[in-house]
């Protein structure tokens, strides 16, 4: 596909065209070519052989898609409908322009920051992604190491490849856990309990999963694998006793009765309940809207990660970073607000920052990287965002994460 677009805008109409066509819908293309679009310059025509020649993260890309099972490269690259949410994570960026100072002496550039009184090597910190082992061998162990090399914190999926304490001892320090709740409280005490034990700090409460979602680019990668998948995946329509045995923190957990791992029934009588039973700190996970944040301020809790599930839980059409503004003015500072969902470059962080982020986690990028070239792949990934962002901020004229403000951003 050829980068010759005039604007911006045209790359915006250009997309939302191809979203608006039949043929395209859900057939997985989508998020591949948006990818192309938005990066700087087209994919390469040849794959990487070794993680230290990406120039950017999107070079991971192909060559993870070369190497997934289709089913598997689908699930990761799929929104939800036909992908608008995914689109719009990437497009909202544009609506968002960088405002540059001179004469300042940038030499000693610290991308360092705090959050919940721990200091951070940078705001960017790795988002949950579930079953890591479909990705590389080593799943969320090699994950871990790479976070550990580059001193990033680490947020762990309820649906993890690996357990609690096998990921917090790799990384060298227990890290986060992020928790799908189910309509269950006793699914979701044993886990809670189970973490708190193993010195976790902060639970991230995920409540943008309540409802059923139409992911029609994952189906359509499932119907071209002819892969036999039994060895690893119950067959569909399975209770959650089944389809659940083998997943690690849901082993010595009672599923007889559990009919759905939704969590169609959350509600902040839930959020209380959580607050009351751990000494952990509590962050809410899939705030997108100024009443919510308000809300969690009011309920008590520690923390928001501004997210739509990178484009997986709601066909809004809204991206993370669009929503970001109304959250940061409504929590006015009282907690810190991360985001994720669609960050891909260093100014799409410092933009982010610049709105109200205290920090930004990020999923897809660190998978590709996983998929490619397992823990350097990671370690990769995360390094060029870091030098990125820190490139940005001297660009910019800032020296330090706490000079990022809203003057530095406009929109477009």
């Amino acid at each position: 596909m050829s980068q010759s677009f005039e604007s911006l805008e045209n790359r915006r109409q250009f997309l939302r065209f191809l979203a608006g066509m039949p043929a395209l819908a859900g057939t997985g293309l989508l998020p591949l070519l948006s990818e192309k679009i938005w990066a700087a310059d087209e994919l390469p025509s040849e794959l990487i052989t070794a993680a230290e020649d990406a120039l950017n993260v999107f070079d991971f890309h192909p060559v993870a898609k070369d190497m997934l099972l289709p089913a598997h490269y689908g699930y990761t690259v799929s929104g939800t409908d036909g992908d608008e949410t995914l689109l719009a994570n990437r497009e909202g960026f544009q609506n968002f322009r960088i405002r540059v100072r001179r004469l300042i002496d940038i030499r000693n550039a610290d991308t360092s920051t705090e959050i919940f009184g721990q200091r951070w090597e940078s705001p960017i910190a790795l988002a949950p992604v579930g079953g890591q082992g479909k990705y590389h061998a080593e799943g969320e162990i090699a994950v871990a190491r790479a976070a550990r090399q580059g001193a990033h914190t680490q947020i762990l999926s309820t649906a993890t490849s690996n357990a609690f304490e096998d990921v917090s001892t790799a990384r060298g320090a227990p890290v986060w856990y992020q928790l799908y709740p189910t309509n269950y409280w006793h699914v979701a005490e044993a886990m809670v309990k189970r973490v708190e034990q193993a010195g976790c700090p902060v639970v991230a409460l995920t409540v943008d999963r309540a409802s059923p979602r139409n992911m029609e680019t994952f189906v359509r990668y499932v119907r071209s694998d002819t892969t036999d998948c039994t060895a690893c995946h119950a067959p569909d329509g399975s209770p959650p006793a089944v389809r659940l045995a083998n997943r690690a923190m849901y082993r010595g957990i009672d599923l007889s009765n559990v009919e759905t791992t939704q969590a169609s029934g959350l509600t902040w009588d839930f959020v209380d309940r959580l607050k009351s039973s751990t000494s952990m700190r509590v962050v809410l996970k899939g705030i997108v809207t100024s009443q919510d944040a308000e809300l969690c301020v009011q309920h008590g809790v520690d923390g928001i990660i501004v997210s739509n599930h990178g484009g997986r839980s709601e066909a809004s059409g809204r991206s993370t970073i669009e929503s970001l503004p109304e959250i940061a003015a409504a929590v006015g500072g009282r907690i810190p607000v991360l985001i994720d969902s669609g960050f891909r470059r260093g100014t799409d962080i410092f933009k982010a920052l610049a709105l109200g982020a205290d920090a930004v986690c990020v999923g897809r990028p660190y998978i590709w990287g996983l998929s490619s070239f397992g823990q350097q792949g990671v370690e990769k990934v995360m390094d060029i965002l870091r030098t990125e962002f820190r490139r940005v901020m001297m660009e910019a004229g800032v020296t330090s994460v706490s000079q990022i403000d809203s003057s530095y951003v406009e929109r477009a």
